[in-house]
């Protein structure tokens, strides 16, 4: 619709979770007013971020704030989010079942449904190509009004789930912008040969948390209720109590965990889910995070890619060399006094 000057740009893009964008778009005249105006609406509008020839942030603009600075200067300032943030918005309103359904299958089926409702598709594509490995029993009940967006994470977090993501990108053949539904099993991989990244060197600096707060070394989840009359009493149903008993015996301290599921009514579900938590909390959180230069290497579509990296400094001082994944992007491009550059979350592999 338009092609507007946003300053002020910060985004990114993850494997598991929605990516944000936010920016400020200057208004100095009527004229540019009645533009972004035309151009942008919040819920409606799509914002498509290009660097060069590529494609490299694509989403909906949920927030729009005009405003105006001590000068009566105007400036409206957006927030948008990734595209699979639409699928927070809608809702299974009629009950769908799947038996014995490859799980990439029963995903594929939740983004149908809400591409074939009226005015439900944004034009996302779905990958048919691949199969998920895992053959699952699966009710989406109409009276538990789930959104799009938690059955597919619920569906993708268990025992020998997999990953997705909604990944946009130039089609290098028709030069149509395309959004695709991606799904990974059991983890969305791109590229072949790992992406060479060192400190000293062409990363700029980074950082290297270990959170424990989430640690779990025992679990157990909360399913749905176990009866549908209003007049008797009703428990949820309980998954078996999941634990590392060895880490008790390395010396940790005991440390619960637990999560809710109430749409799911099948305990061996329930059991998938648990022990999938369990697995996920089981060690300290470490996700480090690389800020490097933005040069040929790096781009979108590293997100999934294998990469090496080597530090060697005071902390690493007896050299670091190891591989890992990009599971997420977050780019700062250039502006004044600060040079173009991307922070890049890795995962070991």
């Amino acid at each position: 619709m338009d092609q507007l000057p946003v300053e002020g740009v910060t985004f990114d893009d993850f494997i598991g979770k929605t990516g944000a964008l936010s920016g400020t778009i200057p208004v100095p005249d009527v004229e540019m007013a009645a533009r972004v105006k035309r151009a942008v609406v919040p819920g409606r509008t799509a914002l498509w971020v290009e660097r060069g020839p590529d494609l490299w942030w694509g989403g909906i603009v949920w927030t729009m704030t005009p405003a105006t600075d001590d000068r009566g200067a105007v400036t409206v300032s957006l927030q948008a989010a990734t595209f699979d943030s639409y699928w927070d918005h809608r809702i299974v309103r009629d009950t769908l079942e799947a038996k014995q359904m490859d799980q990439f299958d029963i995903a594929r089926d939740l983004a149908t449904y809400a591409t074939d409702l009226e005015g439900g598709d944004i034009g996302i594509c779905i990958d048919y190509g691949k199969t998920g490995g895992i053959a699952r029993d699966r009710t989406y009940s109409r009276f538990d009004s789930i959104r799009v967006r938690e059955a597919l994470d619920q569906l993708a977090a268990v025992e020998k789930g997999f990953e997705w993501r909604v990944q946009v990108y130039r089609d290098a053949g028709t030069g149509e912008r395309v959004k695709r539904l991606q799904l990974g099993y059991p983890a969305i991989t791109a590229g072949a040969a790992p992406v060479m990244l060192t400190y000293p060197g062409n990363v700029l600096n980074y950082s290297w948390p270990q959170d424990a707060t989430g640690m779990a070394n025992t679990w157990q989840s909360r399913g749905a209720t176990d009866n549908q009359n209003q007049a008797e009493e009703s428990n949820p149903i309980m998954s078996t109590v999941w634990s590392y008993p060895e880490k008790l015996k390395a010396g940790w301290p005991r440390l619960d965990g637990s999560s809710d599921f109430n749409t799911v009514e099948k305990l061996a579900t329930l059991n998938e889910h648990a022990n999938a938590d369990l697995a996920r909390a089981k060690d300290p959180v470490a996700i480090p995070s690389i800020r490097t230069r933005l040069d040929g290497q790096i781009t979108p579509a590293l997100i999934g890619s294998a990469v090496r990296l080597r530090i060697l400094d005071t902390w690493f001082s007896d050299g670091l060399d190891a591989d890992y994944r990009v599971v997420g992007l977050h780019v700062t491009p250039a502006q004044r006094g600060q040079q173009e550059s991307a922070e890049l979350y890795l995962e070991a592999t």
